[in-house]
């Protein structure tokens, strides 16, 4: 007997239980995603567009840069051009609106905001003339610019400001990368001594690298002491654990730079012991970035690690001793498999953060330790190159996403394989 089907009354009733029900979940999301949005991913977006943004010149000069926009950068730039700058420039500079083309400028070729400075300053000085901005006349844009500097005659410097007229540019990704554009508007790489931005980040990968194997190396079997121990001795180890929490970050690495220093803890006990017969420099180099970050980092990995452990049967390991394997095989081959998971995970956080440090390595690093973060703030609050700035995030914010990429695969690769 076929079943009977419910009332039509009923399907009705039904879906707008279940459209209220979602309509309240919503509802009680809906501020934390709004939260979000508004503190973290909205001011996190708009840094990474300015990586490509690039409104000054077309801002302070609209005329002179639809002029260069339609321009095909090859040889000297065509009267329009010319007889636009000098019509516009005079008047930006007496409003006091050059400063920030002017800046931008300077970022792509050395000199440029001397250059557009002075002339701005020597056109609006000048009487006025109403043949002065033509296309031809007897005074030329073009012969009047290079006239006031030679350096107006350079097809660099037309091709520089060609590359600032667009709204949107790879300019300062391209620089990230120590790349640029010439005057045929061909990508290259920039003069061995001016490329430091691929330097930086093999650097800064490398520090966390180093960094992630350290923490490993001493968290790994810290705990695996606290996953073993009875309660009372676990608890008072993840307590000393988790204390530097509940100490400032830059208090920590304050105090890594009194043990460090020439006349430190450190190096008092080496010279009293007679180990060494001077100080050893162990602050304001690569060792100090090591020591100071693994402290602070560590952490990150044990408490991964622990959470893992902690689910691990001990009878594994009985059961292995039992059929004969001695102990590191037991380890290797039934212990360690099942740890993976803490270990990806905490080398994970950790490689994370590590990359993103910027307060430890400036105060224990030299000249030769800085990482990404340290040039991000520079450009930021130093010379106020946010576009720069944002390229060089975009550019460690990429790396960041592929190793994650990386990882997923791989731990996707070893579950199945353990599976």
């Amino acid at each position: 007997m076929a079943a009977e089907a419910p009332p039509p009354g009923l399907k009705a009733r039904l879906r707008r239980a279940e459209r209220a029900r979602m309509l309240r979940a919503l509802a009680l999301v809906l501020p934390l995603a709004l939260f979000l949005l508004l503190v973290f991913f909205a001011p996190i977006g708009d840094m990474l567009f300015r990586s490509v943004r690039d409104p000054e010149l077309a801002l302070t000069l609209p005329a002179t840069a639809s002029a260069l926009r339609e321009w095909d950068g090859i040889g000297a730039p065509p009267a329009l051009v010319t007889a636009a700058l000098v019509r516009e420039l005079p008047q930006a500079f007496i409003d006091r609106r050059l400063a920030g083309a002017a800046q931008r400028l300077n970022h792509d070729i050395s000199g440029f905001r001397s250059l557009i400075l002075s002339t701005g300053r020597q056109l609006a000085a000048e009487p006025e003339d109403p043949a002065a901005g033509s296309v031809a006349g007897p005074t030329t844009a073009a012969s009047r610019l290079a006239a006031m500097d030679d350096r107006w005659a350079d097809p660099a410097y037309w091709a520089a400001l060609r590359r600032a007229s667009f709204s949107l540019t790879d300019f300062y990704l391209l620089s990230a990368l120590d790349l640029r554009r010439d005057a045929a508007d061909r990508i290259t790489p920039v003069p061995p001594d001016e490329a430091i931005f691929v330097t930086i980040l093999g650097r800064t990968l490398k520090i966390a690298a180093m960094v992630t194997l350290l923490c490993l190396a001493l968290g790994y079997p810290l705990a695996y002491v606290i996953a073993t121990a009875p309660a009372g001795t676990s608890n008072l180890l993840m307590i000393l654990v988790l204390l530097p929490f509940w100490t400032s970050l830059l208090v920590r690495t304050s105090a890594w730079v009194v043990l460090l220093q020439n006349e430190g803890v450190i190096n008092g006990l080496l010279l009293a012991a007679g180990l060494v017969d001077k100080p050893v420099q162990m602050i304001f180099n690569r060792f100090g970035v090591y020591v100071a970050m693994t402290h602070v980092l560590l952490p990150f990995m044990i408490l991964p690690l622990y959470s893992v452990m902690r689910t691990i049967n001990p009878a594994t390991m009985r059961a292995a001793a039992s059929l004969g394997a001695p102990p590191p095989t037991a380890f290797l081959r039934v212990y360690l498999p099942q740890s993976l998971p803490g270990i990806g995970a905490g080398g994970l956080l950790v490689f994370i953060l590590a990359i993103g440090y910027y307060i430890t390595p400036a105060l224990v690093g030299g000249a030769n330790d800085q990482m990404v973060s340290y040039f991000i703030a520079f450009y930021t609050t130093r010379t106020v190159n946010w576009g720069l700035a944002a390229a060089l995030a975009t550019l460690l914010l990429t790396a960041t996403g592929v190793l994650y990429a990386v990882y997923v695969r791989i731990a996707g690769t070893a579950g199945v394989r353990l599976g």
